[in-house]
């Protein structure tokens, strides 16, 4: 009993120092449940952690399986419909990022591509999207059977990449195009390119078509006025946050903002997210999202925001200066998040270099293409790794790696104009068989094929494949395609 007691001690002084600066009621909710136990005669079938893998437990701490519980217990509040203090940590949410209502999302943005598809995309109706956007999109439009039109973001051809969105190209889709239930674009890119949403959100507002925007990349946005500006303050009607990804919030946590005046009624997403959600919300990734947010309205989470940028601005500054080094950067076309570091080194592949970082420096980047690799410098890095960072690429760039792929280096993205011949619905249910990759070209995909991270689409079910499609394919023997 006295370990326990003292084990609450130390809880209540984290939590009061939380609640001195803001409010984090789930968060709160959460540590009551902890100080009060109860028997349980519930699920999770654990039961506190007793029920756990020793070495698991272990592993994670005591204190992280006690907590792990789900709504609808020891008056922690539901999630669908919202009640208690999850209501009201929602509603907290949607007052930090200004919008009209926001919801937890417990399965990733993914769960809230999936809501707003779901919801307005319909069975033959058309969905103008960038071809750049996350694979759950994709799957969302299966699932309603709605039918794409492609948008080709501008190409950085240099870095093998997307770059930005052009509003012109929004409208002179929506000119082509009748029947279009809603134009939903991907910004920023992975790689931290923002396209000029205040125009696409006008001229979508000229056709009278809803405007979403996976904003997944762009949590930290509303909280800095150094970083661009959110969608939901630039006319977008419902703006989807990956909270997980730069935010703070636990893996799988995000959340779906409905914003002020949007085409979209709150009340109907809420009624479809309860069709997708699972009914036993983890507390834990609730919470984490409440106090992701507290975090960033606090004190000390505008500070480490503040830092963070400096950092990113101190890192570009830095390796500019050393030779053989490219960093990507704003241009006059197109601006950029710049806690987003996209760099090359001369003479080595992307791959090689992420190898280089790891196995000789320690140091694990966002992810690598055959051109370079992504740094996100995040809220919690601290000076020293910064520091460390700068002089790690330094001392590659002076070095004499070698790099044989380099000299067969492919284009990294599936930057492809896609053949459709069928709806991706009709082409996903339709009878299908596998065959060797080789035997694939001229055949129709039945399947999606993305590269993971960032989830862009090489293949999607309805696309004609054809020879260009193979070096994107070297991870697969064979293809799903549909049966003649």
């Amino acid at each position: 009993m006295l370990k326990a007691k003292t084990k609450t001690r130390k809880f209540r002084k984290i939590s009061d120092d939380l609640r001195s600066d803001v409010k984090a009621p789930l968060v709160e909710a959460l540590e009551n449940f902890y100080k009060n136990p109860m028997m349980q005669f519930h699920i999770p079938g654990h039961t506190g952690g007793r029920a756990s893998y020793q070495p698991f437990k272990k592993l994670v701490g005591n204190r992280a399986l006690l907590l792990d519980t789900t709504d609808e217990f020891d008056n922690l509040g539901t999630l669908h419909p919202a009640t208690g203090p999850i209501k009201e940590a929602q509603e907290l949410a949607a007052k930090a990022f200004g919008t009209q209502r926001t919801f937890f999302l417990v399965g990733g943005s993914t769960i809230g591509n999936l809501t707003l598809a779901m919801c307005q995309s319909k069975k033959g109706k058309k969905v103008i999207v960038n071809r750049n956007c996350h694979r759950s999109i994709l799957t969302g439009m299966i699932i309603s059977g709605a039918e794409p039109v492609w948008i080709l973001p501008e190409k950085l051809d240099e870095w093998s990449l997307w770059g930005e969105i052009r509003p012109q190209d929004i409208e002179k889709a929506l000119q082509e195009n009748d029947d279009v239930s809603m134009v939903w674009i991907t910004n920023p890119t992975y790689e931290g390119v923002v396209s000029d949403i205040k125009s696409i959100a006008q001229v979508c507002k000229k056709y009278d078509v809803p405007l979403i925007v996976d904003e997944a990349h762009g949590c930290l946005w509303n909280f800095n006025k150094n970083l661009p500006s959110s969608s939901i303050h630039l006319g977008a009607d419902a703006v989807v946050h990956s909270l997980h990804k730069t935010g703070g919030s636990m893996s799988q946590s995000s959340m779906l903002h409905i914003t002020k005046g949007s085409k979209f009624n709150p009340d109907e997403i809420e009624r479809t997210l309860q069709l997708l959600q699972t009914t036993s919300p983890s507390m834990l990734l609730m919470a984490s999202l409440d106090a992701a947010r507290a975090n960033l309205e606090s004190k000390k989470g505008k500070r480490q925001l503040s830092r963070a940028i400096q950092y990113a601005k101190f890192v570009r500054k830095k390796l500019h200066k050393i030779e053989g080094v490219n960093v990507l950067e704003a241009t006059e076309n197109f601006n950029q998040d710049i806690t987003k570091v996209f760099i090359s080194v001369d003479g080595l592949s992307g791959k090689r270099l992420e190898s280089i970082l790891e196995i000789d420096f320690d140091i694990e980047v966002e992810s690598a293409s055959d051109v370079g690799v992504l740094m996100l410098i995040n809220i919690g890095n601290t000076k020293q790794e910064i520091q460390y960072l700068v002089n790690s690429i330094e001392k590659i760039a002076k070095s004499n790696y070698s790099d044989i792929y380099y000299i067969e280096k492919r284009k990294h993205m599936p930057m492809l104009t896609p053949k459709i011949m069928m709806n991706p619905r009709e082409a996903y249910y339709s009878e299908k068989e596998t065959i060797p990759k080789e035997k694939a070209i001229g055949r129709i995909s039945a399947e999606v094929i993305a590269e993971c991270p960032p989830g862009i689409s090489i293949l999607l079910p309805g696309e004609l494949i054809t020879q260009e499609h193979m070096p994107y394919l070297n991870a697969y023997n064979c293809i799903e395609v549909i049966k003649h």
